[in-house]
């Protein structure tokens, strides 16, 4: 049987799914460095520099994540009419998804400054508190071409054209770590804004990634047969409505967890910047880590889409189980790195030695959770896949907000263990959202094949 699960069996999907994961991890390695760069370069300005990029990036983050995660819906769309051989289907799905990017791109715009809001009712100085609702003010001017490039990365790697979505963040992350350099500091006569130079920085890189998308694909012949800009077309609602039950889900199962997480750096900024500093990089690098998972999970979508398009379950299960099992692997990596490397993490983020030596203790907590969460990003990708999300999300949302938080709060503030209590509460909802995940898609895939 060629799907049966054997050694050589492995080694082929796993070679499949590297093939197509690995343009797509370099892409969302590229992307999340720009954050990377941003806390890195702050980090050497002052710590109430990088206490505001900390808290802006935060509220940036969590409205950035779950835009992704609506827009991801195209994603299993194109996957199963590519999988079915109904390319024809392809342009009409493409242009209503940026007609949905438009409107989601605006509405995250304007919640995304409503949130600035929260920072009034923190623990914050004057300074800290107007810079990171100023560097959020800024950063999301970049939300609408954000959303409008989502769609097309997603009908894009779902015709396993991937290598665009590396070169265009690769020239991404280029563009943003120049202009920081200039703004940040300084340089070449340019005003040194500190972290809102971050925001100038990525808020343009943001169109200038959909421009390069657009060319891209206009040039490319691989696109030709599925080329979405022929004509004009108003919007559908009927089609836009059905993206929006399955992408809508999707963008709360990544609200949950992403908010979780921005939810911690709010509460542990009552401790003063050295915690947040901390918890900021702690999470920034854990974040790094996370998009090799996350790149496995986004080839399984097509993956798994292309193989129920075409009619085989039984392919689609292997091949879930198989980016779940590479999946675990990498978890196993990542902590060994946390462990080991710890402190020449911290100190490549920051100058501050407290501010290192705090964030040391909390990648050890990091490392503990690599496992679990590798293996949830993953079945919840390959239940996207199946075009299920409703699921997913209603587990995401026990996991990260019936339990994560809950218990952080509970030690972080009710037994005064600060940023490390609210750690071991992720630790727990990544635990949790990994075993239900896992379950949930044992039987989804069973009950498939019949």
């Amino acid at each position: 049987m060629p799907h049966t699960f054997t050694a050589a069996n492995i080694r082929r999907e796993a070679a499949a799914l590297w093939q197509l994961a690995w343009p797509v991890l370099v892409g969302q390695l590229a992307t999340v460095g720009m954050g990377v760069a941003d806390v890195a370069m702050t980090g050497h300005t002052s710590a109430e520099q990088l206490a505001a990029v900390s808290l802006g990036a935060s509220v940036w983050s969590i409205v950035l994540v779950t835009v992704s995660g609506v827009m991801m819906a195209i994603n299993s769309i194109v996957a199963h009419d590519v999988g079915a051989g109904a390319l024809a289907k392809v342009p009409h799905a493409v242009r209503q998804a940026l007609w949905k990017a438009l409107g989601v791109g605006v509405l995250a715009m304007l919640l995304a400054n409503l949130a600035t809001l929260v920072f009034d009712h923190l623990y914050l100085t004057p300074r800290v508190r107007d810079q990171a609702a100023l560097f959020v003010h800024i950063i999301s001017i970049g939300l609408p071409p954000f959303a409008a490039y989502r769609a097309l990365y997603g009908y894009s790697t779902s015709i396993n054209q991937t290598k665009p979505v590396m070169v265009i963040a690769l020239l991404g992350l280029l563009f943003n770590v120049f202009v920081n350099w200039l703004l940040v500091f300084g340089n070449w006569g340019f005003p040194t804004l500190g972290g809102v130079g971050c925001a100038v920085s990525t808020g343009l890189c943001m169109w200038l990634m959909l421009a390069a998308m657009l060319v891209w694909i206009a040039r490319q012949p691989a696109y030709r047969p599925t080329y979405p800009f022929t004509h004009w077309e108003g919007p559908h609602w009927p089609e836009i409505g059905a993206m929006l039950r399955l992408g809508l889900p999707i963008g709360v199962t990544y609200f949950a967890e992403v908010s979780a997480f921005g939810a911690v750096s709010l509460l542990v900024a009552r401790y003063g910047v050295v915690q947040i500093s901390a918890h900021q990089i702690a999470l920034n690098f854990s974040s790094l880590t996370f998009m090799v998972p996350l790149s496995f999970g986004i080839a399984l979508i097509t993956r798994v889409g292309q193989a129920l398009g075409e009619g085989q379950p039984v392919r689609a299960r292997f091949v879930a189980w198989v980016g779940v099992g590479m999946a675990l692997a990498f978890g196993v990596l990542s902590a060994l790195l946390m462990v080991l490397c710890r402190q020449q993490i911290a100190a490549a983020y920051t100058s501050d030695l407290a501010v290192q030596a705090l964030c040391v203790s909390l990648l050890l907590l990091a490392a503990l959770f690599q496992l679990s969460d590798a293996a949830q990003v993953a079945a919840s990708s390959a239940l996207r896949g199946y075009k299920i999300s409703r699921q997913p999300m209603q587990i995401q949302l026990l996991a990260f907000w019936g339990c994560a938080l809950p218990l952080g709060c509970w030690l972080g503030l009710g037994h005064d263990m600060a940023a490390a209590g609210f750690w071991i509460g992720l630790t727990v909802g990544l635990t949790v959202a990994a075993v239900l995940l896992g379950w949930a898609l044992h039987r989804l895939s069973l009950a498939r094949i019949g």
